[in-house]
């Protein structure tokens, strides 16, 4: 009797043992499927998104448009609501940098040896045409703008960005500091013969054909 006592409790114990595992299994695979759920979902939304910025490339008139539709937005809501001073003065430096990054060639013409080499335009009519190529593209220049006033915007709606300053002393350093930036910048531009613009190949046009005919 005893024997067989003994017998079934390892029998008994494996079975329990089993169990456990397989509600473990269970466990983790009810995790990983709700990750893999939320993975999913979120990974559909950046496709949308996505695909929402490749449509809009081409419309750089309506995508700017908006920015400075959602600018007087932002604008209009700071100046009715008398706070987050501090976020938009952060905005405003970081809308700075974007710009200067937009003004500035690809590739830093004072840390090139050779200055014939570097992505100026030509000075001269027989040179080879050469493209500006911007730092920060045009795109993505807009794209992080916009990201900028709508993160700003829901700043607004939280009383812990609304840090009490002297706006006044804000504008005026902020004006100094742009003065500052663009004069440093527009010296950059003269000393290394740059134009953050690019105009387009120029085309020659050929001689029009009369249309007069010769007798024999």
């Amino acid at each position: 009797m005893g024997s067989c006592s003994t017998r079934g409790k390892p029998e008994r114990s494996n079975t329990e043992a089993a169990d456990r595992m397989s509600e473990g299994d269970s466990t983790g695979e009810s995790i990983h499927g709700k990750a893999s759920v939320i993975g999913s979902f979120f990974g559909g939304i950046g496709q949308v998104y996505q695909s929402w910025l490749d449509k809009s490339t081409p419309f750089s008139a309506v995508r700017w448009g908006t920015t400075l539709l959602l600018t007087a937005i932002y604008m209009i809501r700071v100046y009715l609501l008398q706070g987050w001073y501090i976020v938009t003065y952060a905005l405003g430096i970081y809308h700075l940098n974007l710009f200067i990054a937009f003004l500035s060639p690809k590739v830093d013409p004072s840390l090139l040896d050779d200055m014939d080499e570097g992505p100026t335009l030509p000075t001269k009519q027989n040179e080879e045409f050469r493209p500006f190529i911007r730092r920060l593209p045009e795109f993505k220049f807009w794209h992080s703008a916009t990201k900028g006033i709508v993160i700003a915007m829901i700043c607004t709606f939280f009383e812990a960005f609304n840090v009490p300053v002297f706006w006044p002393i804000l504008v005026m350093y902020f004006i100094m500091l742009f003065c500052i930036t663009m004069k440093r910048q527009i010296k950059h531009m003269i000393k290394y013969r740059y134009i953050p613009f690019t105009h387009g190949k120029r085309t020659y046009k050929g001689k029009d054909d009369t249309g007069k005919t010769f007798a024999s």
